[in-house]
């Protein structure tokens, strides 16, 4: 694993990491690329409100890419989502997979998401209920070197939808499944057939391993090996852009009086979203949080 670090001025830190995170950034981070410097720049605001300003005149502008990713590519993408000329200063550093990965988990506790769901990383085993109070389930998840820690808030807008809206014994496919979040918490509030798909194979083998871990049945599998058929619920979490690419396959995959829940949508992009998926259903915002919405419709 890489990261891109470039710099750029205050007045495009904003949009720029936004425009990178839409070309297919795992992450970014913004810096004082004059830290610890005579010129280093504090941001202040009053007591208990934001910074009235946002960056710093110079930032240093730090890109965590996916393996395979070229970073030309991915500036040409955000350079043309901003409408920028201008050449950026830039250049990689590599970032140890496997030390990266285990930090970041690190910081994660179990987290409650609404009244019904409790996500227990693995590394704190010992703080799973031994049962679950009644109406509750409770997850154990190791998500391994893939997406899904359950902190993310599309993460969460999608596991309050399925724990408020899931139809009993339905036949979910979650498309992008990541770590098994969202496809074991399928099964544990009472989805009888679930599908888990991602491109990922380490994603596909952590959806099979946290699956068993919390003794559920279903089926994790790479695009190529999806079969023909319908599902009650479709979810997919993942970014606006795949989303649009895959708007008629998703689509295709909900039965008639099925549902699609999306998320990984920031609230600026549903309309865009929504509109692609127009000739097959109606998608309206179910929730927003955090600047992110869980977009739902019913196909007819």
């Amino acid at each position: 694993m890489r990261e891109l670090v470039l710099l750029c001025p205050g007045e495009l830190a904003e949009a720029l990491s936004d425009a990178l995170l839409e070309a297919g950034a795992l992450s970014v981070s913004v810096e004082d690329a004059d830290s610890d410097t005579e010129y280093e720049q504090p941001l202040f605001g009053e007591p208990g409100s934001e910074p009235n300003t946002q960056a710093w005149s110079r930032n240093r502008v730090i890109v965590l890419l996916a393996d395979g990713t070229d970073p030309e590519q991915l500036l040409a993408a955000a350079r043309l989502d901003l409408e920028v000329d201008a050449e950026l200063t830039w250049h990689l550093r590599p970032v140890p997979d496997a030390d990266w990965v285990r930090l970041t988990q690190s910081q994660f506790g179990p987290i409650t998401i609404g009244s019904r769901i409790l996500i227990v990383p693995s590394w704190h085993a010992d703080k799973m209920p031994l049962e679950p109070e009644p109406g509750r389930i409770a997850i154990q998840l190791d998500p391994g070197l893939a997406f899904g820690t359950g902190s993310h808030p599309t993460t969460h807008l999608c596991l309050e939808w399925l724990a408020a809206e899931l139809p009993p014994d339905a036949a979910v496919l979650d498309y992008g499944c990541g770590s098994g979040i969202l496809a074991i918490a399928a099964a544990l509030l009472g989805a009888r057939v679930i599908t888990g798909v991602d491109i990922d194979e380490q994603a596909v083998q952590a959806t099979r391993d946290n699956a068993l871990v919390n003794r559920v049945v279903l089926h994790a599998l790479l695009p190529d090996d999806l079969t023909e058929g319908l599902f009650d619920v479709v979810v997919a979490n993942i970014l606006s852009n795949p989303l649009k690419v895959l708007a008629p396959m998703l689509a295709g995959r909900v039965r008639s009086g099925g549902q699609l829940i999306l998320s990984g949508v920031l609230e600026r992009q549903a309309q865009e979203v929504a509109a692609v998926y127009a000739p097959w259903l109606a998608l309206s915002v179910w929730q927003a949080r955090d600047g992110w919405v869980c977009l739902a419709g019913c196909k007819a």
